[in-house]
């Protein structure tokens, strides 16, 4: 029987918490996450997604602010005699001591194919940066950030309608599939842990709200990408420059680039408003937009933002 704690906190890993407690040959002690966090409009107190299933699950949970400095935690695993601990979206960084603690080490479950975008947001890059294939990777822990040894990879196909969320769950269910299938042969010594090449390493930093300004001279492609990497947060948006000289915000909900044979045209400018859609000028090619939202309004499509806002052709966006 594998003695094994779980650390983590974001959504994407509760199907690998379900996982584990599932394998016959697990004993899930515990749970790590991070503290409950103010949310929403009214700042309530809201625990973790790992910390509600957890305690659906019966299981027992830790919450340390920083786990480094947490004696009363780091005694906890201490005494579990662990086997292993699973890690994915913990949000901390686990110091040298802990990664030591367990038999076998820590196992991090990251959402690519290392070493291809180590760091904080490789599901949004993926999609933004065109990729056809990510995947998640069973990693064996060190002090580096992703740097670890590989013990078993999955891959998973980016199409064009991929959208940031729909890589985030084919992600999750990925990785419980992976821990599932792999983390036997690990604790036996029967899989190889190949180290990571240097080679196509990359860092996917954080995504910021900047981020989400669209820049019209971009081809319509990579709006696109940029439009569905960036689903539901931070969005994307565009200034609509107005006839008083002034702009309105706006925020790009859905789009499909289409081919369009038109050039001397400024990126940014319409060259479709009426029933059948709404369509905007880019670098290469246009965009349809297929749903929209008004500052403080509701998302829209096309045509009911385009009663509430008639545009003519030659109205145009703005970078903002």
């Amino acid at each position: 029987m594998i003695r094994a704690i779980f650390l983590g906190t974001a959504e994407i890993a509760c199907p690998i918490v379900r996982t584990l407690q599932d394998m016959p040959n697990v004993s899930l002690l515990g749970v790590i996450s991070q503290p409950d966090r103010p949310q929403g409009r009214k700042m309530k107190l809201t625990p973790t997604p790992i910390k509600s299933l957890a305690l659906e699950l019966g299981l027992e949970v830790k919450q340390p602010e920083r786990l480094r400095k947490d004696p009363e935690c780091l005694d906890w695993i201490q005494s579990l005699n662990l086997d292993v601990a699973v890690v994915m979206a913990y949000g901390q960084i686990l110091p040298v001591s802990v990664l030591n603690m367990p038999k076998f080490g820590c196992l991090n479950i990251h959402t690519s194919l290392l070493p291809k975008y180590r760091g904080a947001a490789p599901i949004q890059w993926a999609i933004w940066n065109g990729d056809e294939v990510t995947g998640v990777t069973l990693m064996q822990m060190d002090k580096g950030m992703d740097t670890g040894p590989i013990v078993a990879t999955s891959k998973v196909p980016v199409t064009p309608q991929t959208t940031a969320p729909i890589l985030h769950d084919q992600l999750a269910e990925a990785g419980a599939d992976l821990i599932k299938r792999s983390l036997q042969g690990y604790c036996e010594g029967q899989l190889p842990v190949i180290p990571q090449p240097d080679e196509g390493a990359s860092h996917a930093r954080k995504i910021e709200k900047q981020d989400g300004a669209i820049d019209w001279s971009h081809s319509a492609v990579e709006l696109d990408r940029q439009v569905r990497a960036l689903s539901p947060w931070p969005g994307c948006f565009t200034d609509l420059r107005l006839s008083n000289g002034g702009t309105e915000r706006l925020k790009i909900k859905s789009v499909k680039p289409i081919d369009s044979e038109l050039i001397n045209i400024e990126p940014g400018a319409v060259i479709q408003a009426d029933k059948g859609g709404l369509v905007v000028k880019t670098g290469h090619g246009a965009l349809r937009l297929l749903e929209l939202q008004r500052q403080g309004g509701k998302v829209m499509d096309a045509k009911a933002f385009l009663l509430g806002m008639p545009l003519a052709v030659g109205d145009c966006f703005v970078n903002s």
